[in-house]
């Protein structure tokens, strides 16, 4: 039946009937569910004052004002309910145990450890997996999520727990909630010379929100003006109350530092998990599972670490995680050492998968590599229809605090690409917290693992110049030729805190820098020589612009940034020292750090005053 003329065009009548369209979705995909001719369609949203072409993605508004003018309930469907959707057309339930009771198995508690910065829950993961963390991290801060298995002995019985490591900073809340909603129970690091804090409260509020049991860890009792039992007393406002106090809440002093009481704390978190939680699972179906942690690894490719919840994930079998598709090549424990199949609570690093997973992706086992590729590749169209949808004009923070004074930019479009999933995803959180008023808004249309690419530049063009920020990593050489000849702004961080509070000064239209960094030069690493007392020196080739001596530098290794803030300490030509080196020319470079390796690129830089607007 033909709708009466909408502006001069016949479209078909609903008469009422529910048109369910994913996100994203296009005219040509309405007019494909009604029978109708896309132009038709084109025609009519212009007659309501919107310029849509009918492969265009259609903002949800505007796609449910069309179905109202033609009568169909127009209903939009989320990305979960469409993903489900997909698994079911594949006849997969997740999340959902195979079998009757006979088939589940106890299995081991996965804990996360949370708690106010500071107060020692790397140090005490440390103590427990007898391996240092915190070296590892930017500032002494964790800015990725681990996950490992230690056995301990409880009544004469070996006992395994999971472990997920939680950062601890504010800015990470939403890893940190990802972190409560895959685990059984929480430990909660606090401070026996501090006290209770806002991140330990947050910690609380997570934990209470996922609905799982807390043991308390009063951690650096072996300091002066440490007091346990003041802890045991501000916690039970937030309703942790010691069982010596009557309560039911397990606290257990302990000092990571001279590792006091360890195991006393393995102990209380599996008597905890026994009288509290039913922790069974059943090992024999396809494993399902969660992405604990995801990256691009020079010569591995992409890498992820998942926690099994269910099922047992063997070495060949055909997964997909997200968007990322993929057979099992090798996995590994949390000691590199390979392992053929991994059970309920058991995480593992997994390699063989086509692409990146997001942090916190679910993964599942289907029956061959083609049903793999099907579902992913349905969840990739989506992802692209979504970034598309966000696409919008934007242009460089200094030209948004200009145009905001003209009074003609409200919106800034963000590209974010870094090291891990992990710290994309909350800075991504973190972001999106800005509160600045209604006069700017902050959106990101794109996130992802790895050097920033060639497409990231191009999605930039087409948003008309969003702002690329870059946390660990930078660009590849075409990535970079093309960012600079069409004026892409690309920001580079390797401090979270950083990136937020120049995308907070920037929204607040006070971007006004004293310094700026200036690229001097470039130089690939040839051969590596070992000098006495002075340590390894890169034999190189400058390949841009000139290397100078005592200038900072930064070392480079595939795209990703392995360490930054160095100084150019010795700069040679033979056997003369020099003052610089121009391009095109050999030199020995020392800017001492001993981990280079060939085919590394050492990026000299100045940072120059930049004159106040």
């Amino acid at each position: 039946m033909q709708a009466p003329a909408v502006g001069g065009v016949q479209a078909p009548r609903g008469n009422g009937r529910t048109i369910r369209l994913p996100q994203g979705a296009s005219l040509t995909d309405f007019a494909e569910k009604i029978g109708a001719n896309p132009a038709s369609l084109v025609a009519i949203m212009m007659h309501l004052g919107k310029m849509v072409t009918a492969t265009q993605s259609v903002d949800p508004d505007d796609l449910q004002a069309l179905g109202l003018e033609l009568d169909f309930d127009i209903q939009v469907v989320s990305p979960e309910d469409e993903d489900r959707e997909l698994l079911e057309s594949f006849d997969i339930e997740y999340g959902e145990d195979e079998g009757g009771e006979e088939h589940l198995q106890t299995r081991p508690p996965v804990v996360t450890v949370m708690g106010h910065v500071d107060h020692g829950k790397t140090k005490l993961l440390d103590a427990i997996r007898k391996a240092n963390v915190v070296a590892g991290e930017a500032g002494g801060i964790t800015q990725h999520i681990g996950a490992y298995q230690v056995e301990t002995e409880v009544d004469g019985e070996d006992r395994k727990i999971t472990f997920i490591d939680t950062p601890g900073h504010e800015a990470f809340s939403a890893m940190r909630a990802r972190g409560a909603d895959t685990t059984d129970l929480v430990v909660l690091v606090v401070a026996a010379d501090d006290g209770v804090k806002p991140q330990t409260t947050e910690a609380i509020d997570h934990a209470t929100a996922a609905g799982v049991p807390i043991v308390v860890a009063v951690n650096k009792v072996d300091l002066e003006g440490a007091d346990p039992n003041r802890v045991r007393a501000q916690l039970t406002e937030y309703g942790l109350v010691a069982e010596e106090f009557g309560g039911q809440t397990q606290f257990v002093d302990v000092s990571a530092r001279e590792g006091l009481n360890i195991e006393g704390l393995l102990e209380a978190i599996v008597l905890t998990a026994d009288a509290e939680l039913d922790l069974r699972a059943n090992p024999d179906m396809p494993a399902q599972g969660s992405a604990i942690e995801a990256n691009l690894d020079k010569g591995r490719g992409a890498v992820a670490t998942v926690l099994v919840q269910r099922g047992t994930l063997r070495v060949g079998d055909s997964i997909v995680c997200g968007v990322a598709h993929g057979r099992v090549r090798a996995m590994l424990d949390e000691n590199g050492n390979s392992v053929e199949e991994a059970g309920p609570s058991r995480p593992v690093l997994v390699l063989g998968l086509a692409a990146v997973p997001g942090a916190g992706d679910n993964f599942l086992v289907v029956d061959d590599d083609r049903v793999a590729r099907q579902i992913a590749d349905k969840r990739v169209a989506r992802k692209r229809n979504a970034e598309l949808l966000k696409s919008r004009k934007s242009s460089s923070l200094e030209e948004l605090f200009k145009d905001l004074e003209r009074g003609e930019r409200d919106e800034l479009l963000l590209i974010l690409k870094g090291d891990v999933s992990g710290s994309v995803e909350a800075l991504e959180d973190s972001l999106l917290k800005i509160d600045v008023g209604d006069e700017v808004n902050l959106r990101i249309i794109r996130r992802g693992v790895g050097a920033i690419t060639q497409n990231d530049v191009n999605l930039a063009m087409a948003s008309d110049g969003a702002v690329i920020i870059g946390f660990n990593v930078r660009p590849e050489r075409n990535a970079q030729e093309i960012a600079d000849r069409e004026g892409v702004d690309i920001r580079y961080y390797s401090i979270i805190y950083q990136a937020i509070d120049e995308i907070e000064a920037a929204l607040k239209g006070m971007l006004k820098p004293e310094f700026e960094e200036a690229q001097l030069g470039t130089a690939e690493v040839r051969e590596i020589f070992k000098v006495p007392r002075i340590g390894n020196v890169a034999g190189s080739m400058v390949t841009s612009g000139i290397i100078q001596r005592n200038a900072k530098a930064r070392l480079v290794r595939d795209g990703v940034v392995v360490s930054d803030n160095l100084t150019v300490s010795s700069l040679r030509r033979f056997k003369d020292d020099a003052t610089e080196v121009r391009e095109g020319f050999e030199c020995g470079i020392g800017v001492g750090y001993n981990d280079i390796k060939l085919g590394d690129v050492v990026e000299c830089y100045e940072m120059r005053e930049k004159p106040r607007d």
